[in-house]
This record gives structure tokens, sequence and C-alpha cells, in this order.
């Protein structure tokens, strides 16, 4: 989806509701900003330099904030899509943004203008690419670990990363599709752009795999023991810490608000062994272990997932830890 379409959509919904006049001018400057949307609305003028994209989700707003930096005098965030509490925290920074189906914030002077009338706008979901499918996911995930083993036999790979033999190379295929495969021989690979595909796969993780490996909600039946955390005996090579405990563990930085378990438990046997109670409202959020290889560390879930876990979260303490899990875990290998 182009800038050029995104803005399209959201000009021609803006204008239905004729309150204000809205146009848009191209840049054509190399490290400019996309445009500048100039709204013309009771006798005023305002100009405001653009950046344009698909999505805004909440590994971003770190980012957002930065770019917000660099342009003290103002700039307009435009998305086709963007995530309820993206919207949230960007009213909160009073970063300006609108939706291509018309929602709009705009705080400038003594004019304040807030629209949100709109549902969200679908994003089309990714066709024919089987690696960012629930499979594709999972060996992609292996491949971002364990690199080297792109280049094994199809058989070895769809057993280490539980895939089936026909789909190896039709994932293989589409990380290649997407620029992420670069063919140094006739039959050796190496990835390449690993940060934007470990971002990539960790926003296609938050919507399609997670939510099928959600086991349950739970709470503590005593609530002091969530306090305790960290003496919870999780079952050695059976249960593993994810999300805010484990960033915990890695970083010293987080003081967890929610416990993420990774697990091959069953749902009674997690209950009995740790006192806990269903509880959709609970602290407590357990998932299916969807990896098979782990590094030494057994009741650490991977630093890749655990990025991809914060990174979800949209929480500001998190999206820091992220970033230290980040650099200190995984820039050097990625």
């Amino acid at each position: 989806m182009n800038t050029d379409k995104i803005i399209g959509l959201a000009l021609e919904n803006l204008g239905k509701l004729d309150l204000f006049k809205v146009e848009w001018q191209h840049h054509r400057e190399p490290g400019a900003l996309d445009g500048t949307i100039h709204f013309h609305y009771n006798g005023q003028k305002i100009e405001l330099p653009a950046d344009v994209r698909k999505e805004l989700r909440a590994s971003q707003l770190l980012q957002l904030e930065k770019i917000a930096k660099e342009h003290k005098n103002g700039f307009m965030m435009v998305a086709y899509r963007i995530e309820p509490k993206v919207k949230e925290e960007l009213r909160r920074l009073d970063i300006p943004y609108l939706e291509s189906n018309g929602n709009l914030f705009l705080h400038k002077g003594k004019l304040f203008l807030w629209l949100d009338h709109s549902k969200p706008l679908k994003l089309d979901k990714e066709s024919g690419n089987r690696a960012f499918t629930k499979t594709g996911l999972r060996a992609v995930f292996h491949f971002l670990r364990y690199e080297d083993d792109i280049n094994l036999p199809y058989r070895t790979v769809g057993e280490k990363t539980g895939t089936a033999l026909g789909n190896v190379p039709n994932i293989l295929k589409g990380l290649k599709a997407e620029g992420f495969l670069l063919q140094l021989s006739q039959k050796e690979y190496r990835l390449q752009h690993k940060k934007e595909l470990l971002d990539k796969w960790a926003a296609a993780y938050k919507q399609d795999l997670k939510p099928s490996l959600h086991i349950g909600t739970f709470r503590f039946l005593k609530p002091e023991d969530f306090h305790a955390w960290k003496q919870l005996p999780l079952e050695s090579g059976r249960s593993w810490w994810g999300g805010e405990p484990a960033a915990d563990l890695y970083t010293n930085y987080l003081k967890p608000e929610k416990l993420s378990i990774y697990t091959l438990e069953s749902r009674s046997e997690l209950m009995k062994n740790y006192r806990l109670v269903p509880d959709p409202k609970g602290n407590v959020l357990i998932y299916e272990k969807f990896w098979n290889e782990d590094e030494g560390i057994t009741k650490l879930a991977p630093p890749l997932l655990v990025y991809a876990d914060l990174m979800s979260t949209g929480d500001r303490r998190c999206l820091e830890t992220a970033e230290k899990i980040y650099h200190e875990l995984l820039q050097d290998k990625l």
C-alpha cells in the first residue's frame, strides 16, 4: 500500500465531514518527511510535515517520540491504520495523527480537533507468502536463532522446526520474495536485513501465532505469590518464563506487572503445581511452548521471543527494556 493511497483515503474521508479543507503537498527532497498537510479551518491555516505509514503499532512508540524530538515545530503521523493504544499515547504526547478512515487528532495553538468516529480499516492479509503464516512463523523464529540451519536438508529443517516437509521450500521462497534471504551460491543462503525481519516477525507473531498459543489467563490463589514469583518452582524442561518476568531476569531492569509463562504442562497441571485460578482479568498469562531447542537457560524463553513479547505491549517500561535486550543480547547476532 503506497503513500498516495493512504493519503488519498484520508483526505477523501475527512472531506465527507465538510468541516474544513485539507490539502496534501508531496515532498521529493531526500531525507525529508513524505509531505506537508495543509489544514484550512475557521479562517486558520496550519501546515504540518507528515510521516506516512501503512500501520502504526505499539512497538513503534519510542521511534515516534524520537521523530517528534527532531521536529520540534510539529509534525503529523498519517497511517492507514493506527492501533488504539498508539492513538492514546500520541494524544498524551500531543503528536497530531490522521488515519485513512478520517479519524484525526490535531492540537495547535487554540485549535483542538479530535475525531474518533470511524471504525478502523482492515489491513490486507499477507497473500501467498508462507513465511508469515502460523507455520512459517515457527520456522522463521528458528532461522533467526540458528541461521545456519537454513542450509540444512528440507527434511532436517522440518524436524527441527515442527514444519511439514512440503512447507519448508515455500517458507524459504517467501523469505526470498520479501528480500530477507540472500543467495550466496547454488546451495548456500544467508539472512539479510535481520532487524527488519525480527520486527516483521514480532508483529506477525502477535497477530497470528501468539493468540493460538494462549492456554489461559490466571491469578494466584494467594495474591502474595505474585510478588514472590521468582520463587515459583517452574518445572525444569517443561515451563519457561516469557515476557516481563524473563526480561527482568535477563536485564534486572523491569519490575513485572504481568507474568507470562510458556509451557508444555497441561492446564490442570499448571493450576495444581503453581496454585493458579482461571481469571480473565488475571495477571498470569500462559502460552503453549512452540520452539524446540533451548540455549542452556532452562527457565527463560529465548531473548528473541522476550523482545517480541515486550514490543507488543505498547508499555513504555516494556519498550525500553526490549531495546535493552536487543542491544545487549541480540544486536551482535543480528
